[in-house]
């Protein structure tokens, strides 16, 4: 592995090639910023003209995914809220989570908590269409680097490049793998190949006996370097997630204390400062709106609880504290 200076030099010459060839341009959603260049170098070694290959497959692959482009997807079926969602849930379910604003696991990455013990693709698919199930897969991915890890960074302060992994394979078996096998292939490929280390840790629990058989077939489809993230756990689990992830921010479902009560529960919710953002927006859009049409609504949420003249120091601490991370204008990188 090259020096951090040599690293250094290789990110400029990188940066200087792929504007250059037009690769990348500036705006694109993949993110022009070094962290996400970085990202492409580290998981080709910073070998320049194979980091180069991997950007562009991943570009060609965001222009055309869908038929419509990943931007255009994620327009159209929003990972968070579309129809279908609470079938797909009960099937395989599968969530970013941190419940409060500073807290993730104990590394600060936020958690993505997989489930597929209710697998039952059959019965899924009379719900919603197979397409319609994989552009999910795809938006919930790209929703990563797209809205979790730049929030996550925000609410942090500092930039946080990855998420820990978690998934529950409670009732899951041999049946219910042949059911998933493909998709769960194409998934590792494409969190592989166009959301490059981003991964930082997977931990498999509640592994039933048939997941060595399993594992045989899973393990040849990723990196070594992915392999090297993996933990396999059984039923005994709860200790090691819980020495990496404190219990008020880990569902009470893998051991830990939370429920997320006020937000509909941890799954659906999907409930983190990626969400705080979201409802900040919301609010900001529907400020705007009325302000067009002539309403002094403000379009600030913290406006809306002082009185007309008060000046915002009246306001608690603890309120100021809670103003939505994305009303404040800061550039950190993801």
């Amino acid at each position: 592995m090259p020096s951090e200076a040599q690293q250094a030099e290789i990110l400029k010459t990188f940066r200087k090639q792929v504007f250059e060839e037009g690769i990348i341009h500036e705006g694109d959603s993949l993110g022009t910023d070094d962290a996400t260049l970085l990202r492409f170098l580290r998981a080709r070694k910073f070998d320049l003209n194979e980091s180069k290959k991997m950007i562009q497959n991943c570009q060609h692959w965001r222009q055309t995914v869908g038929g419509v482009g990943i931007d255009q997807l994620y327009q159209n079926l929003d990972p968070y809220d579309y129809p279908g969602r609470e079938e797909v849930f009960k099937s395989w379910s599968m969530y970013f989570h941190k419940y409060h604003r500073q807290q993730t696991d104990k590394k600060g990455r936020p958690l993505n908590i997989q489930f597929f013990g209710g697998l039952n693709l059959p019965e899924l698919y009379k719900h919603v269409t197979p397409e319609k199930h994989w552009e999910a897969i795809v938006v919930n991915a790209d929703s990563l680097t797209r809205e979790v890890l730049p929030a996550a960074s925000r609410a942090a302060g500092r930039p946080i490049e990855h998420a820990f992994v978690i998934v529950d394979l409670k009732g899951f078996g041999l049946s219910q793998f042949w059911q998933v096998k493909s998709l769960a292939r194409d998934s590792f490929q494409i969190s592989q190949d166009y959301f490059p280390e981003t991964m930082g840790q997977l931990a498999i629990v509640n592994a039933p006996s048939s997941f060595t058989f399993i594992w045989g077939i899973i393990k040849p489809w990723l990196s070594k370097e992915t392999v090297a993230k993996v933990d396999i756990l059984g039923s005994d689990y709860q200790k090691v997630l819980l020495d990496l992830v404190d219990a008020e921010n880990l569902p009470a479902v893998l051991g830990g204390k939370c429920n997320c009560e006020n937000d509909g529960g941890c799954d659906l919710s999907g409930a983190g400062p990626w969400m705080d953002e979201r409802k900040a927006r919301k609010e900001a859009e529907k400020g705007e709106k009325l302000h067009q049409s002539g309403s002094t609504t403000p379009t600030d949420p913290l406006e809306a609880t002082l009185a007309p003249g008060q000046p915002e120091s009246l306001l608690t601490d603890k309120v100021i504290a809670e103003r939505p991370s994305s009303l404040v204008r800061s550039e950190v990188t993801a």
